[in-house]
């Protein structure tokens, strides 16, 4: 099988629309990991992202009468700009169906580039059968963004141009997965020329199909995925590229949010590049596994996949590159309410920086602080401050884990309600004009809203935390209207933050 793939990678031809991407050295990161880094620069790519190879690669080998009836795809971004790109170099039609949740700086960079970019739906899976519909209407023929031999066989030339590049010892490559059209190829050209290299796929822990797959021995559709990193946001990993992947990925590794968000931090630092959430997967992935085997002197190899991000985004990715990294603690703590107290805890926490300080009365007795300390990279660290503040008898409650506080509650301080009948829910929609205003037409009049926080992330979705009171109804009730409107919730009313600062 991997002889065919290989072969495949050799004749690719793809350098009509690419370049060889430097394969740079991370200084910064590789003195403080102890072991050396390269980075390969996938985002210097003419559309900022590995994509264009395999789609020129696939369109290129179509016979001269599927060309002739135009390309379609469907796409969230990078792919739709690598066919635009490809149909744009061969002279032939291109049409992207795009959700509507797409980032303008995607949609607009497919339309440049002279492909009609069609929006349908609020998720991929929606615009892939949408693509579908006008394939059958039009005659189009589809160029799927993984699971095709020649557009695997495209994204292997990145691996191959790695070994070229770095003849000398590599000890592991980590490589981002969502589909798996970039994992397949790499996987099967690394394993065919230097079998002796750890081949390690990355994936986003809230989209994490190949783990999924590689425990159960087959293929499984996840029931949702998360979007934060929406290029590798896949349900289902390919058929093509799992049976690559069982042969050649030695292990998977999965990534947080904020895991990646401090790998955004480490790409430019080192680069001064923007990446894109899944440009910097496999970068965090490589920080996860130094940490967790402890292997030093090692020369690690990392792909920043692409750099197509929103400018909108980048005020979220701040907030949570510190959390990411280990060096902020995001506490809620329990100080007594009486003159003083408020210095005394400052000096508890001694010459460490607050990040933010919410405070807000809640007893006589007491009152709860939502405090954030800057901390040395390090869980070590986080646990001696915990450790530090409980030994000088503060009630310590450790929040930096915590999605709900991280999102909503660091902006809602202000106190209790004392609404018995309350419940909360935490809510994900599609972003898009009227979003809001349809979330609570859906969500009707039925149910008094006692608590809304929504903030727009400049991501492809938006995140709702909503307080409603029962009322003389039935809990089930309320759960029935919640599942009508047809976005992912969960039911945060025993979280600790929300029983400490908003109830």
């Amino acid at each position: 099988m991997l002889d065919a793939v290989v072969k495949r990678i050799l004749q690719a031809r793809v350098y009509d629309v690419a370049i060889e991407s430097p394969l740079d050295e991370a200084a910064q990161l590789s003195k403080r990991l102890k072991n050396r880094v390269l980075i390969k620069r996938e985002d210097l790519q003419p559309v900022f992202s590995f994509k264009l190879r395999g789609a020129y690669n696939k369109i290129r080998l179509l016979p001269e009468a599927d060309r002739a009836r135009g390309i379609i795809a469907a796409s969230a971004g990078n792919h739709a700009q690598g066919v635009a790109l490809a149909t744009k170099k061969l002279g032939i039609k291109g049409v992207i169906v795009m959700p509507q949740t797409t980032p303008d700086i995607k949609v607009n960079a497919v339309r440049a580039l002279g492909a009609q970019a069609v929006l349908h739906g609020d998720n991929y899976d929606e615009a892939f059968a949408h693509a579908q519909q006008l394939m059958a209407e039009k005659g189009y023929t589809f160029v799927h963004p993984f699971d095709d031999p020649d557009t695997i066989a495209g994204q292997g030339t990145v691996a191959m141009e790695i070994l070229r590049q770095h003849s000398g010892e590599i000890d592991a490559v980590f490589i981002p997965c969502g589909g798996g059209g970039l994992m397949a190829g790499m996987a099967a050209y690394i394993k065919h020329v230097r079998p002796e290299i750890r081949v390690i796929a990355v994936e986003a822990e809230d989209s994490a199909c190949l783990a999924a797959a590689m425990q159960a021995g087959q293929r499984v559709t996840l029931p949702s995925v998360g979007l934060f990193a929406d290029g590798v946001a896949v349900k289902l990993i390919g058929e093509h590229t799992f049976a690559i992947a069982q042969h050649c990925v030695d292990e998977v590794i999965t990534c947080t949010t904020d895991e990646i968000c401090a790998a955004i931090k480490d790409v430019f630092d080192e680069c001064r590049s923007i990446a894109e959430p899944a440009g910097a997967l496999s970068i965090a992935g490589l920080k996860k596994y130094v940490q967790r085997e402890g292997v030093t002197q090692q020369t690690l190899v990392a792909i920043n996949s692409g750099a197509n991000m929103n400018f909108d985004r980048l005020r979220h990715i701040a907030e949570r590159t510190e959390l990411g990294e280990g060096r902020e603690a995001v506490l809620a703590v329990t100080i007594p309410e009486k003159a003083g107290a408020f210095k005394a805890f400052c000096q508890a926490i001694g010459k460490r920086n607050v990040t933010e300080f919410n405070y807000r009365y809640s007893s006589a007795a007491e009152a709860h602080v939502f405090v954030g300390v800057s901390l040395k990279p390090g869980l070590d660290a986080r646990l001696e401050l915990v450790g530090s503040l409980r030994k000088k008898g503060y009630e310590v409650l450790d929040l930096s884990d915590d999605e709900m506080a991280k999102l909503h509650t660091r902006h809602l301080v202000g106190g209790h309600a004392g609404l018995t009948d309350e419940r909360l829910f935490r809510f994900e929609f599609p972003e898009r004009p009227g979003a809001l205003m349809a979330f609570l037409s859906e969500l009707g009049g039925q149910w008094n809203i006692s608590l809304f926080h929504y903030r727009n992330h400049g991501a492809a979705y938006g995140r709702v935390l909503i307080g409603l009171q029962l009322g003389d109804k039935p809990l089930r009730a309320l759960i029935k209207s919640l599942e009508a409107v047809g976005y992912p919730y969960s039911d945060e009313s025993d979280n600790p933050a929300y029983q400490l600062f908003l109830r």
